[in-house]
């Protein structure tokens, strides 16, 4: 995909999210599929995952070639308890998702090709490039858009 692809794409994974939420105040949010997360435990998740995503382009584009990106357990993440994944309410971390992927898509229009290639090293997945970043952040939240329709068609 090209620069101009992608970067629609990405645009397009907040409302993706928004449409599989639906009237979520109207279902259960906390029903599962086949032991994924709940649409709950996924929107705290995307809040999480957008503001790591967030960092990381940043620090890609920003700093010297080889900065070092920290990956994190999201599994250990939504299940601990101070956390909150699987009890708070969801509309902070809705606004947060929403928030920090429409701050990201500001970088996103300004990127060139020759910004695509800028590198660095993630703790887990090594050499990590913003070329990556987009192949990991464009599909993640239709991804996970998928997963809260099949939570919620799992509760009917």
């Amino acid at each position: 995909m090209h620069l101009p692809e992608l970067i629609l794409r990405y645009e397009a994974g907040t409302n993706a999210v928004l449409d599989a939420l639906g009237d979520y105040k109207k279902k259960n949010l906390d029903s599962k599929h086949s032991g994924g997360w709940s649409a709950r435990q996924v929107v705290h998740h995307l809040a999480d995952s957008e503001t790591n995503s967030y960092i990381r382009l940043r620090r890609l584009v920003g700093e010297e070639e080889g900065t070092l990106l920290s990956g994190y357990d999201e599994g250990a993440w939504a299940l601990n308890e101070t956390l909150g994944y699987e009890l708070l309410p969801i509309e902070p971390s809705l606004e947060l998702f929403i928030a920090v992927r429409a701050a990201s898509l500001v970088t996103v229009r300004r990127l060139s090709d020759t910004d695509l290639k800028k590198t660095g090293v993630h703790s887990e997945a090594g050499h990590y490039s913003v070329e990556s970043w987009f192949n990991s952040y464009v599909a993640h939240p239709f991804d996970h858009a998928s997963q809260i329709e099949r939570a919620f068609k799992h509760q009917l």
